[in-house]
């Protein structure tokens, strides 16, 4: 059974930094692409990031030079680092892996930036 647990979310101003945690079971997770996305009310869920198996990166246009995805292959988790927050960024935040041609996310985290 395949669980994404998501961590870290919480209230920033902008400007500030904020880290989230995605947590894996389930799956071989060093063999897997992982990935970040998000959704702000009113609007549909978007990529912000995804980190291959060999640890390659993909970024939006959006977020590139403000947050940076890793991965701790002994820990099975994934992480999202978000600095130089804005107002833009608020939004609920899901970490999702495609396993065996399915789509599985996490509950989601709310990211809020506001001052």
């Amino acid at each position: 059974q395949v669980q994404l647990v998501e961590s870290g979310g919480g209230l920033a101003q902008p400007g500030r930094s904020l880290r989230l945690s995605c947590a894996a079971s389930g799956i071989i997770f060093s063999l897997y692409t992982m990935g970040w996305y998000r959704q702000a009310p009113g609007k549909q869920r978007e990529l912000v990031a995804t980190i291959t198996s060999r640890g390659s990166t993909n970024y939006a246009n959006s977020v590139k030079g403000r947050f940076t995805i890793s991965r701790d292959n002994a820990k099975n988790t994934v992480y999202l680092q978000m600095n130089s927050l804005k107002p833009e960024d608020t939004a609920v935040y899901y970490c999702n892996v495609q396993y065996v041609l399915r789509d599985y996310w996490g509950q989601g985290t709310q990211v809020t930036v506001s001052s």
